[in-house]
């Protein structure tokens, strides 16, 4: 076994060992940078820092020597830049244990916290009192990260440029290039309402709708994603762009996306309450949904594709709920988008 790095004032921390956490961590160690990677089942722990392996969630990467794995939390305690990236519904729970510090956190994780309604954002603020925060969000697949393809992504940062300038340079690679922003709200709403979009998706696939219908529903999902993202006050240009229109369209074409994956199931008829319990890896939508539509409703913000995925995976029939939609009464484009914008 070779010796393990030691924190210094120069080493980085992921909390969350997913797929998507350990390949943030193989990329941040890409420079010979040391990285902390917490995770929370032991197993893990122990064969990152044993095997330079995680087998349970990123088989295919061999990890770099400079990441040590552990599942305490303290031992975070004197690292000035912390990514997290758990599942969205504990991430509240898990920042509880991290030692209170000032320091860069950048969250990670996309979706709305089911009961509250709250962004991840005001999640972290109330866990982590002390903390600045930013937001990571954009087109990544976790195994292309890993692997060193290239990567653009929105870093939004809630501390403006002085924090921009701290956290860039520390997570820019040659293969993976941060954009600025300083639309946290905006970076978030992306990130969230594109996973319950990447369902609706895969039930396109599943139904075999074809093509035509995935193109048209990526467009009119964007328009709802917009009207949304604008009545909390996010930024038309930011949800045009990485973290907005960019995520959307990656996994809203492809089954390395696990809320595609699970859409395309669910249209090929296979029960929800099954897919959710056989599931070991998060699909966040499927969390997102529920609550993404009552927030619609409350307020007056119509997001149909949305409510269409939380009835199906309410276990209503896919093709009875698409058909539902295609039924929907005729009206101008354009004519839409601005009555819904007023609605």
């Amino acid at each position: 076994m070779t010796a393990q790095p030691t924190i210094g004032p120069k080493t980085l921390g992921v909390i969350g060992a997913g797929a998507w956490g350990t390949a943030l961590a193989q990329m941040l160690s890409s420079d010979g940078r040391d990285v902390l990677l917490w995770a929370y089942e032991p197993e893990v722990v122990a064969a990152i820092n044993a095997d330079h392996r995680n087998p349970l969630y990123l088989p295919t990467a061999a990890l770099a020597p400079t990441i040590r794995a552990t599942g305490d939390l303290a031992e975070f305690a004197g690292i000035d830049t912390v990514l997290a990236v758990t599942p969205a519904q504990v991430l509240g729970k898990v920042l509880a244990g991290l030692p209170r510090s000032p320091r860069d956190l950048v969250l990670c994780s996309k979706g709305i916290e089911a009961g509250t309604g709250r962004l991840m954002n005001d999640v972290a603020r109330d866990a982590a009192p002390g903390s600045a925060i930013a937001v990571l969000s954009g087109p990544t697949f976790a195994h292309e990260v890993a692997a060193g393809l290239p990567t653009a992504v929105t870093l939004a940062c809630g501390g403006g440029n002085d924090q921009w300038d701290r956290i860039s340079p520390a997570i820019a690679r040659p293969a993976f290039r941060p954009y600025y922003s300083d639309d946290v709200v905006g970076a978030e709403i992306g990130g969230a309402v594109k996973n319950v979009l990447a369902i609706a998706c895969g039930v396109v696939e599943g139904l075999a709708l074809g093509q035509n219908a995935r193109a048209a529903l990526i467009a009119r999902g964007y328009a709802e994603m917009l009207r949304f993202g604008e009545s909390l006050g996010a930024r038309a240009e930011t949800l045009s762009g990485l973290c907005g229109l960019g995520d959307l369209v990656l996994t809203c074409s492809s089954t390395s996306s696990r809320n595609f994956s699970l859409g395309k199931e669910l249209g090929a008829g296979a029960s929800a309450a099954k897919l959710m319990a056989d599931r070991r890896t998060v699909a966040e939508g499927a969390h997102t949904a529920p609550v993404l539509a009552e927030l619609a409703d409350k307020r007056g913000t119509p997001m149909p594709i949305v409510a269409a995925v939380n009835a199906i995976l309410g276990g209503e029939s896919a093709r009875a709920i698409v058909a539902g939609l295609l039924a929907r009464p005729l009206k101008a484009e354009r004519e839409a988008s601005d009555k819904e914008h007023e609605a």
